[in-house]
């Protein structure tokens, strides 16, 4: 153990030499607009715009008591895998409702948004095949490349230009899988889809769109960047989470029956994790219903008003901002100024945590701003007049 612990301590004081050592701040309250975080110098309530409950739904009441009551009938783990005997109709029923809403053939449940990256990209592709991922594209998807083992061509972000050079480099004799956020999570603009569509069509390749944070934000009742586009039947699958608009936890791919299929046979992360509780399908269920629905439209029509007067209120501060999605970075550049930054905010009331390399390119430490319907109109005006001072 003293060689672990000397190993540790030596990598840990070289993350903090560089402004990027992150510790854990445990919250002492449901997640929404305010917050409870438990530190050492006692509890703090704060205004929340690090979230990705975009929705407010993650401490719904309704949600929470399907959950209870899925766990009083069913009990609280699932017990196994799905392909030994953790596999739930409550699951099956989830799925076919997931499917509805994407309006795809099938949809698969996986434990994480991460699980499910990792394990879709390699079913699809692998030794021998390429893969053309965009420079800023999540961790997931980049590891989820990394397992297949394929020829990984990195195209510069969102520059559709620069992936046609490299689809014309590649051999006609390989699988061809291009990769993308629709939404990207640090930056909070939009990919390309239709072009990216359209040169997947020319040049006999497949489309991958990670749209886990577009779900409940972008598109009829919803539904994604993807179906805002138009582009279901062009995009060969679709991955999506439940942990972030949707307001519970897990993600699914959606696609074709067969698509489904294979993942179940070849997927790793599906065959060899215990399944979600089956709980959390009853849960997600409800929450999904909610998203469909009248109210789900209500909440997102407050999402984006909160969206647009953020958006505004940027720009009347000399900061470039573009109502595309919940996502605002305050790009300051070095971990310390984005460090400093999050602590003054802080002392005036606002959670907002610094995101710096790796989850971002060198010199684009920031701070993110994420937006959520529980917002009022007096904390977007708080998190304005606190940023007066830091851009």
């Amino acid at each position: 153990m003293a060689g672990v612990d000397a190993l540790a301590t030596a990598e840990l004081a070289a993350i903090a030499a560089r402004g990027l050592l992150r510790t854990l701040e445990p919250l002492s309250s449901a997640p929404g607009a305010e917050i409870e975080v438990a530190g050492p110098r006692g509890s703090e309530r704060l205004i929340n715009f690090s979230s990705n409950d975009y929705l407010g739904l993650a401490s719904d009441a309704r949600i929470a008591a399907s959950l209870a009551e899925g766990a009083r009938r069913l009990g609280a783990g699932a017990g196994a895998s799905r392909l030994v005997c953790g596999d739930f109709s409550e699951a099956h029923q989830l799925e076919e409702e997931l499917a509805r809403f994407e309006g795809t053939e099938s949809a698969l449940l996986f434990n994480s948004g991460y699980a499910a990256n990792c394990g879709l990209i390699p079913a699809l592709v692998g030794p021998g095949d390429a893969i053309f991922s965009d420079a800023l594209n999540h961790a997931s998807l980049i590891d989820g490349c990394r397992l297949s083992r394929a020829a990984i061509h990195v195209y510069p972000h969102a520059d559709v230009a620069g992936l046609e050079s490299l689809l014309c480099k590649a051999s006609p004799a390989q699988r061809r899988l291009v990769v993308s956020d629709s939404v990207f999570s640090m930056d909070g603009d939009l990919a390309p889809l239709v072009a990216l569509a359209d040169l997947c069509d020319r040049h006999g390749a497949l489309l991958v769109v990670d749209e886990a944070h577009a779900t409940g934000v972008l598109g009829p009742q919803g539904r994604g960047l993807v179906s805002a586009l138009g582009l279901g039947a062009r995009v060969d699958a679709r991955m999506a989470t439940l942990s972030k608009a949707v307001g519970v936890v897990g993600a699914h791919v959606s696609g074709s029956r067969v698509l489904r299929d294979l993942l179940i046979n070849k997927a790793r992360p599906l065959i060899f994790s215990t399944a979600l509780p089956p709980a959390l399908a009853c849960a997600a269920r409800t929450a999904v219903a909610l998203l469909a629905g009248r109210e789900g439209d209500e909440r997102r029509l407050r999402l984006w008003r909160n969206i647009e007067h953020f958006a505004a209120g940027l720009r009347a501060l000399g900061h470039p901002a573009e109502a595309r999605s919940a996502i605002f970075p305050v790009v300051l550049g070095t971990p310390e100024k984005a460090l400093a930054a999050a602590s003054r905010l802080r002392a005036r009331g606002l959670l907002v945590k610094p995101i710096r390399p790796p989850t971002v390119p060198e010199g684009t430490s920031r701070l993110r701003f994420a937006l959520s319907a529980a917002h009022t109109e007096t904390q977007i005006a708080q998190a304005l007049e606190a940023l007066r001072a830091e851009i």
